[in-house]
């Protein structure tokens, strides 16, 4: 849109605005009355809508944080392994005869139980495509240390114990070090260190899932009172409406109107966030009878928006705009 263009669509849409509020302001009391009533109940069936999202949005929210918890702990298995492993191999040198009884069965039973466990994890993989690649470099690590343990056991008449030992340092060898900084280099290093790495990039994975959508407080709480806030808004005008027109106080109905609401909302976004405190198997906030019971609340609150206003309109019979 050019810059000649937008100056008569801006003055159409400030002369719009200027209509529709001088309209507002000379309007018969019972059609704003009528208006700010399906005003209310508008807000009490936006509160339902944002109910029924966080509810299910944030139930699978909850279930892939706890998968993702999962996977953390499998690879916490998953590196102790790696000792076990490694002990495996070396109590099997220390006997003599590793030529003739090979890495031994414990070796190989900790070594497939590291596949399995790094199989398990990856299902609840935190970090994106990121996480996916570096489940598959420490896998295929994971078979590299296998070949090259077996192949050193099988050249131990050649080799002999050196030959093991370097084949050992794949499993448990530490990360590489900056000679300038100091500081250890990631994907550098044996099995254990590249499953260290892979840990990292889970629990920053991990964080990110835990602060983000549906379980982020300040959005959760931000979407979940929107409604609220405008049904206060229109709560306001109403009194104000009963009070200049019709010499009127707010009733007791229109007062609960509000507060079923706010109870509801805060209900929902509490037992939202206590669902993620706690990592639910069952999030209460999406709970068969907790929908039941809110979105009757919510029911009860359109009743009573009806019966606030009923008796003002009751005055006046005339017709609807």
């Amino acid at each position: 849109m050019t810059a000649t263009a937008a100056g008569p669509v801006a003055s159409r849409r400030r002369a719009l605005l200027s209509e529709t509020w001088r309209a507002l302001r000379t309007a018969h009391p019972v059609r704003l009355l009528r208006l700010l009533r399906a005003g209310l109940l508008a807000t009490v069936c936006a509160t339902a809508v944002v109910y029924l999202v966080t509810a299910t949005q944030g139930g699978q929210e909850v279930t892939t944080v706890r998968r993702s918890e999962e996977a953390g702990r499998r690879l916490a298995d998953a590196r102790r392994a790696v000792h076990t492993a490694d002990e495996a191999l070396r109590n099997a040198l220390r006997t003599g005869q590793i030529e003739l009884i090979g890495p031994g069965a414990g070796f190989a039973n900790t070594t497939a139980r590291i596949g399995t466990l790094l199989t398990a994890a990856g299902q609840g993989n935190a970090a994106g495509a990121t996480g996916r690649a570096q489940f598959q470099f420490v896998q295929g690590k994971l078979l590299i240390c296998q070949q090259l343990i077996n192949t050193a056991v099988s050249d131990y008449p050649r080799g002999g114990p050196a030959g093991v030992e370097s084949a050992r340092d794949t499993l448990t060898a530490p990360r590489l070090r900056d000679p300038d900084t100091g500081r250890q280099i990631p994907g550098t290093g044996g099995l254990r260190a590249s499953i260290e790495d892979l840990q990292d990039l889970q629990s920053a994975g991990l964080a990110r899932q835990r602060d983000t959508g549906w379980l982020d407080p300040v959005r959760l709480w931000g979407f979940a009172l929107a409604p609220p806030v405008v049904m206060l808004a229109l709560f306001c005008a109403t009194a104000r409406i009963l009070a200049i027109h019709f010499r009127r106080r707010v009733n007791g109905f229109l007062v609960a109107t509000l507060a079923v609401t706010l109870a509801v909302t805060g209900v929902f976004a509490g037992l939202t966030l206590w669902d993620e405190d706690r990592l639910a198997l069952h999030p209460a906030a999406g709970h068969p009878a907790t929908m039941a019971l809110v979105l009757l609340a919510l029911v009860a609150a359109g009743v009573l928006n009806h019966l606030a206003h009923r008796p003002r309109l009751a005055e006046y019979r005339y017709p609807r705009p």
